[in-house]
């Protein structure tokens, strides 16, 4: 059996509390260092243009059997076509994102700005937690968990024989590095709460621009394979029969 731990009032005032604090408040000094640092930039016209193509695209197919079959027909032309379709791109127009970005030295030095107000900030706050709040168990979570997240949540305690409910400090400092965003998102807004997570993808390969002729040539193969079920002959008698059904 586990052994139950009764943690000291001093844990939460001393150790819980701050560090809770100070991870809120340096996320949300990285979101205006972040907005400081960011340069204002001109959106490329074709770039833009191609991703209101794309939008109309799929709205096409989200609406497709709302629409005529003669209708959707010439819609579907329109964008897919092998010759002037605004789909279609030509292997020889393909474009390399990660080689416009480094042709681009704006976008290179952005992306550097980015990485950087990310990185100091964990690196710095994940140094001084090790340093002063290494050891500790912070917090018990109200329910039982499986042995699965012992590695999760105790991560600097080798104690096998304390229950996997109690939290560590340095997971405690995890926890809420990942799982701020919600809260993020009330105090900055929704568009402006951008996690670690999704950060972290940014880095690893997400970061490096958008392939627009690739989602074009997606998008035009979601569409042509596309089939059209016109879903407003008798509409009057469903909606009757519904109604009948409802009312009965």
């Amino acid at each position: 059996m586990a052994d139950d731990l009764v943690l000291d009032t001093a844990i939460r005032n001393w150790v819980l509390i701050p560090l809770s604090v100070v991870m809120v408040l340096i996320g949300v000094l990285r979101y205006f260092v972040s907005k400081l640092m960011r340069s204002s930039q001109t959106p490329d016209a074709k770039i833009v243009k191609e991703g209101q193509v794309m939008l109309r695209a799929r709205n096409l197919r989200a609406a497709a059997n709302f629409i005529p079959s003669k209708a959707f027909r010439e819609r579907k032309i329109y964008f897919c076509n092998e010759e002037n379709g605004l789909l279609f791109v030509p292997k020889g127009q393909a474009t390399n994102p990660q080689a416009q970005m480094f042709s681009d030295p704006n976008m290179a030095v952005d992306m550097m700005k980015k990485n950087l107000s990310m990185i100091i900030p964990q690196t710095l706050t994940f140094a001084w937690v090790n340093f002063f709040f290494s050891g500790f168990v912070a917090a018990k979570i109200p329910f039982p968990l499986t042995q699965r997240f012992r590695s999760m949540l105790q991560n600097g305690i080798d104690l096998s024989t304390v229950d996997v409910s109690y939290v560590s400090s340095r997971s405690w400092y995890f926890l809420n590095l990942f799982g701020l965003r919600g809260f993020f998102s009330l105090i900055l807004g929704e568009e402006n709460a951008v996690d670690d997570t999704q950060r972290m993808m940014q880095m690893g390969g997400g970061g490096f621009g958008f392939d627009s002729s690739k989602g074009l040539s997606v998008e035009k193969d979601n569409l042509d394979i596309t089939q059209h079920d016109w879903a407003l002959p008798n509409f009057e008698q469903r909606a009757e029969a519904v109604l009948t059904k409802l009312l009965s």
